[in-house]
């Protein structure tokens, strides 16, 4: 089974939780176990599994790769001003995959799946969730 998750962004770097829209994705799949592989579609996203008991540990997230990754001396920014999230993106990296485990996601308390925006806002963010049932 495959569905796409749409998301919107609201600010330049943010880390967007989406652990609802994909449990959702799961519960329609009707699968007790298997596994679901998350992709994000474009250059300036990725995806990230992080504890999600607040919003410190997303906001050092940022901070952290704007410290590691600033922005404005790349050679791409004179395309378009965004080598940055480029980087920011393929360090991160545009996959997931998680362990469906009695029909729910595998995850830990204290573990939620998050869209990570480097080059927004954006209006919409595909996220492709395929899913594989244990046979």
């Amino acid at each position: 089974m495959r569905a796409n998750i749409s998301v919107a962004t609201s600010r330049r770097e943010e880390l967007v939780d989406i652990t609802v829209q994909v449990q959702e994705v799961v519960a329609d799949s009707k699968v007790d176990n298997g596994l679901v592989i998350l992709y994000v579609q474009g250059a300036t996203a990725a995806l990230m599994i992080q504890e999600n008991w607040d919003d410190s540990v997303q906001t050092d997230v940022v901070n952290l790769l704007q410290k590691l990754i600033p922005r404005g001396v790349w050679l791409h920014d004179r395309q378009d001003g965004n080598g940055d999230s480029h980087l920011k993106a393929g360090l991160v990296g545009p996959s997931e995959s998680i362990p469906i485990i009695d029909g729910r996601l595998g995850l830990s308390r204290w573990q939620n799946i998050f869209l990570c925006e480097f080059d927004g806002p954006r209006s919409t963010r595909k996220v492709v969730c395929s899913i594989i049932e244990d046979r």
